[in-house]
């Protein structure tokens, strides 16, 4: 078995407040439903079992609503079995040839169906009686007639120990850090709305089902299907049970979709495992669809900017006479105290108060010098996602080129990422703009570097160590790095050539 246990981002600008509030509930829930929960689904199913064995063996029997959509619901997903026991079961039924000479042959079956039909009546009353107290009936979600509470309160209920533990832990592991980022009211909307996606999409797929579908499972995948696509490179910590407890990290952006797969593979199986597959799946591509459609909209920056905009209120009073002066349109004085704190102490706060500043101004060249100061107090800070998502608004609000040295913290970001191919051309563009800059150095050795180690090609990185060691820009500092990394380059180049020509020979 395979165990998440964390991931590398255990941590969060404030408490998790709205992940905390799902899981207590789930909870309090739980404690409160269970009991009668499992009991009332026990009896309901024996009436099921007990009106299906009448059902076929006496096909002759009237039936009500409830007991026809039971039976055509079997007929339905296990045609076969129901064929097999209908005709096991007329066999049987054949009277013998010297049952027809009695006098009461007649009767006696006719006394005997109107006690079987009395009993399928008093099964199918019951069953009707189960149904109006069944916590399942009114609140979990049921495809062939479902109810508008029931796509919320079919989040919130569970059907044993497991089910809820599993679910809520996963709920921690990837709700926390989505809730940092993207703050509480935007996490809640999202969560509620994913739950509701997750569920009609198990509906669509399993169309006429009458088995009641519960659990936070849906929503949680779509908070997993969101992970994958805000930190697909964010490593994961699995124990794997089976193996001694052995303990491995994996990458969201292989391990996520493989968990997809499986979910797949088994909602092609039909129910025949008792899990609601599909709606995993559903929540899944919701929450990776809904994440990118926040990324792209804007709402995500505008969230976080909220978010530091609300810690900084609670721990600087400077921030805070700032903030209060764009609030009564005094933006010019705002600008001079928020100037005058930046120049004393980098501040993605101050940051962030000065792109609203600008923003209510609709000055876009300041607004863009703020979002480059930005992205360097995240990398910095070693905000790497922050950085990196500043970084993609400053690039979207029209500007090119940040200042060298804030550029060189942008590609070490991106490298963190483990973007390198994004990388790599961010070092392209650098040495582009800036030729003669003293940084034009740390962007060619690091591009090498890069080449060299990341992505196996060694002729790319002699190109750039090579155009160090010939560059006009003074080096003399760098000159035993350069030396050093040609010929780490050449023998890998080598290496390379010997490895291609024994293939070569093999062939």
């Amino acid at each position: 078995m395979l165990i998440p246990i964390r991931h590398e981002n255990m941590s969060a600008r404030r408490w998790p407040v709205i992940t905390f509030a799902l899981i207590a509930i789930n909870m309090v829930v739980f404690l409160g439903t269970f009991q009668n929960l499992e009991q009332q689904q026990k009896q309901i199913g024996q009436l099921k079992l007990r009106i299906l064995m009448l059902a076929v063996t006496h096909p002759e029997l009237n039936l009500s609503s409830d007991a026809q959509e039971i039976v055509d619901t079997v007929k339905r997903q296990v045609p076969a079995e129901w064929e097999r026991l209908a005709k096991t079961h007329a066999v049987t039924r054949i009277p013998a040839t010297e049952d027809l000479e009695h006098e009461n042959t007649q009767e006696e079956p006719q006394q005997d169906t109107q006690a079987l039909q009395s009993e399928m009546d008093s099964l199918s009353a019951q069953l009707q009686q189960a149904r109006v107290n069944s916590i399942a009936d009114k609140y979990a979600f049921v495809p062939a007639h479902p109810t508008a509470v029931s796509y919320l309160t079919a989040n919130f209920l569970h059907g044993g120990w497991l089910h809820l533990i599993g679910n809520m832990w996963f709920l921690w592991l990837a709700g926390f850090v989505l809730e940092d980022f993207w703050g509480r009211y935007l996490y809640t909307a999202f969560y509620l709305i994913a739950g509701v996606a997750a569920l009609q999409f198990h509906a669509w797929l399993n169309t006429g089902s009458i088995v009641p579908t519960l659990g936070a499972s849906g929503a949680v995948a779509a908070l997993m299907g969101a992970f994958l696509v805000r930190f697909p490179k964010m490593k994961i910590e699995m124990l794997w049970w089976a193996i001694a407890r052995f303990r491995f990290k994996a990458a969201a952006y292989w391990l996520l979709p493989a968990w997809l797969f499986m979910e797949l593979f088994y909602g092609s199986l039909g129910q025949a495992t008792g899990v609601a597959h599909w709606a995993h799946v559903g929540g899944f591509v919701f929450g990776a669809l809904a994440a990118l459609g926040l990324r792209y909209s804007g709402l995500e920056q505008k969230a976080n900017q909220k978010i530091e905009q609300e810690l900084t209120l609670q721990s600087d009073p400077e921030i805070q006479q700032a903030s209060d002066m764009i609030d009564k349109g005094q933006l010019d004085m705002a600008e001079t105290v928020l100037n005058g704190y930046l120049a004393r102490k980098p501040s993605a706060d101050a940051c962030n108060l000065l792109l609203h500043v600008h923003q209510q101004r609709q000055d876009h060249a300041a607004r863009s010098e703020v979002l480059a100061k930005l992205c360097e107090v995240h990398a910095k800070a070693g905000e790497h996602e922050l950085a990196w998502s500043s970084y993609e608004e400053f690039l979207n609000a029209g500007s090119k080129n940040l200042s060298p040295a804030a550029w060189i913290e942008i590609c070490r970001v991106a490298e963190k990422l483990q973007r390198y191919d994004r990388c790599l051309t961010e070092y392209e563009k650098l040495l582009n703009a800036y030729p003669a800059d003293r940084q034009s150095i740390v962007a060619q050795i690091g591009a090498a570097r890069l080449c060299l180690k990341k992505l196996n090609r060694p002729e790319k990185a002699l190109e750039f160590f090579q155009a160090a060691e010939r560059s006009p820009v003074p080096h003399l500092d760098w000159e035993q790095s350069i030396t050093a990394g040609i010929r780490e380059a050449k023998a890998a180049l080598g290496q390379t050539a010997r490895s291609a020509a024994a293939s070569s020979g093999q062939d």
